[in-house]
Formats: C-alpha cells, sequence, structure tokens
C-alpha cells in the first residue's frame, strides 16, 4: 500500500459547492444579477473564488473590478463556510479504513487557512487530518508541487510512495510535478475545460472505495 494518501478539499474530500455557490449568488443578489442554479456552478468550484467569479461575472483576475468582488465574496463565504457542505459518500468509510490501516492522510488544498481550518473543524473527520496544507502555507500553491512536498515532509513520507487525489487538472499536474503517483477523483466536479482522461492522472476512479484497491 502507500505510506500515505493526501486529498484535495473542494470536490474531492467535501462537496463545498453549495457554499461557494451560495456565496457567490448573495454576491450577484446584491448587484441585482439572478441567481445561478447549483448544477451550472459545480463543475467551476474547484477553481474558487476564480472560478465562481468566472462563471458569475465573466471575469477573469486580470481585470480592475476583479479584487473587490473576489473581498466581497469572500466576505460573503466566511459568513457560511459550513452551512450545507458535507463529506462525499464513500469518504468516511474510505478515512476509517486507512486508518485501520495505520495509513496517514492528509488534505493539501489551494484554499487559504482562514477558511480551510474552520471548514475541517466543522467537517467530521477534518480533525483526525495528519497534515493540513493550505494554498497560503507555501510561496506557491498547486499546479506547482510545493504544498506536496511539504506535506511529505510533514508526514515523513517520500512522495514516491504517497497518493495524491483530486478533482482537477491542476491537482494532477502538481502531484506529477512533486513525483508523486496521482488518482483523479471521478465524483468531484472536474472542471469544465479539459476533459478528466486528458489530465494524466495514474488511475481515474469512479469512488472514494475505489482508492483502496490500487497499489503504487
Amino acid at each position: 500500500m502507500f505510506e500515505a494518501v493526501l486529498f484535495d478539499l473542494d470536490g474531492t474530500f467535501a462537496d463545498t459547492a453549495p457554499d461557494l455557490g451560495g456565496a457567490l449568488n448573495a454576491l450577484l443578489a446584491e448587484d441585482g444579477r439572478p441567481p445561478l442554479p447549483l448544477a451550472t456552478l459545480r463543475p467551476h468550484t474547484s477553481a474558487g473564488t476564480r472560478g465562481m467569479l468566472r462563471i458569475g461575472y465573466g471575469l477573469t483576475p486580470e481585470a480592475d473590478t476583479y479584487a473587490d468582488l473576489a473581498a466581497r465574496f469572500l466576505a460573503h463565504y466566511s459568513k457560511g463556510l459550513c452551512v450545507n457542505s458535507t463529506l462525499f459518500p464513500g469518504i468516511e468509510a474510505l478515512i476509517d479504513a486507512l486508518e485501520s490501516r495505520g495509513t496517514p492522510w492528509g488534505i493539501v488544498t489551494n484554499k487559504p487557512r482562514r477558511f480551510t481550518e474552520p471548514l475541517l473543524n466543522a467537517l467530521p473527520l477534518g480533525p483526525r487530518a495528519a497534515c493540513i496544507v493550505s494554498g497560503d502555507t507555501t510561496a506557491r500553491p498547486k499546479p506547482a508541487p510545493d504544498s506536496l512536498l511539504f506535506a511529505c515532509d510533514t508526514l515523513n513520507v517520500a512522495p514516491a510512495r504517497t497518493l495524491y487525489v483530486g478533482d482537477d487538472l491542476r491537482d494532477i499536474t502538481a502531484g506529477k510535478a512533486a513525483g508523486m503517483p496521482t488518482a483523479a477523483a471521478g465524483w468531484g466536479y472536474l472542471g469544465v475545460d479539459h476533459p478528466i482522461d486528458t489530465w494524466g492522472a495514474d488511475w481515474i476512479v469512479d469512488s472514494p472505495e475505489a482508492l483502496l484497491h490500487i497499489r503504487p
């Protein structure tokens, strides 16, 4: 088995789309814009603020109004971090199985620490993570490998013996750059720009339970 398993947070470990989408719709309402359905928002959720403002306003971070909108969006999100967010089905059983085998697990996300830690503390299992690495823990977030390598150092495990599981191309790119085996979470948000079978993941899995059956 792998010596450790690391998970992306949004769209892999937890379904946070309802609360991120709720924050966007609150922002849209402030600006007199109609709300967007969760089904429309869900594929963009793994990209965080950038994804939400792209689908909600058609903006990229280069836009003059982006910084102000991002600050307002995050203010809404901070008020409702874990209202409707839940673990994905099968995650709890997977974590129980990993822990029964003595396999440490952790979270590596691009979400800033001020959101990551309160969210994980509010979710079942979150406080049991052996390490939590946020988007501002290291100088460069994913797709750079820095945060994944930091997690391996924290756990004292070799990257080549550590599995990283994510639901976005950025996750797989970071894992490969870190020299880690990677699994694409077919149950996640998956983005809209690149089909999952083009990411170059070592495995594509349709359920958390399927991760127990893959080997280095």
